[in-house]
């Protein structure tokens, strides 16, 4: 799903749709992908109720770069919510506005010696934005497990993302094994699982750029 956001207010909030990966082996959600955002004023109508024309007249500002507003930790996560009210000022004077685009993008959870099974409707083909085999939290198929196997959560297999998109970028359907086998061991006696975040796109769907510059690796 593709979405627009844009706050006159004090903070902006994105969500996507939530899945619970703590007891189950495999399982999906939606997580937040951000493509562009902006602080600033771009047109004379967003946000002008009530305002003089004198704060409506710069229409060239281009503040909020992705960079930054990845940081705010919003890449990755379920839901976000960001104060529009920027301490910075890009055009003093001017009555300002925060836009956000997003993606919400299929996030697949696996646990580790399970199948991950990565799959869209007809008509559309698999494109891998982020992979990760390790551990991020002690949560995640942390079900039944000791406190020792699930304390390390900086565990990333360096492989996992290569590996992944070169095995289902540009495929109906895709079934990856989540296991050391597969990614080699990242962190011996952790138990791991695999994170893949993809976007269905038409067949048609063509990247301007090469592969590997849709793999993120970091700011999720």
């Amino acid at each position: 799903m593709k979405a627009a956001a844009f706050s006159c207010l004090l903070f902006i909030s994105v969500s996507c749709f939530e899945f619970d990966s703590m007891n189950s082996s495999s399982d999906e959600g939606q997580v937040i992908v951000v493509s562009w955002a902006n602080y600033g004023r771009r047109d004379k109508t967003t946000c002008s109720h009530g305002r003089p024309v004198s704060q409506l007249q710069n229409m060239l500002t281009l503040f909020l770069q992705l960079s930054i507003f990845s940081q705010m930790t919003c890449n990755g996560t379920n839901s976000c919510t960001v104060d529009a009210n920027i301490s910075e000022d890009p055009c003093v004077n001017i009555y300002k506005y925060l836009e956000v685009f997003y993606t919400c993008q299929i996030h697949s959870v696996t646990c580790q010696e399970s199948q991950a099974n990565l799959q869209c409707g007809e008509g559309q083909v698999i494109v891998v934005s982020w992979v990760n085999y390790g551990r991020r939290d002690n949560t995640t198929c942390s079900h039944g497990r000791p406190v020792s196997q699930i304390q390390n959560v900086h565990c990333s297999s360096p492989s996992s993302a290569e590996y992944v998109t070169n095995r289902c970028n540009w495929q109906n359907n895709c079934t990856v094994g989540a296991s050391n086998t597969v990614f080699g061991d990242p962190c011996g006696g952790t138990y791991k699982y695999l994170e893949v975040v993809y976007d269905c796109q038409g067949k048609n769907f063509k990247l301007h750029d090469s592969v590997n510059s849709i793999i993120r690796t970091d700011n999720y």
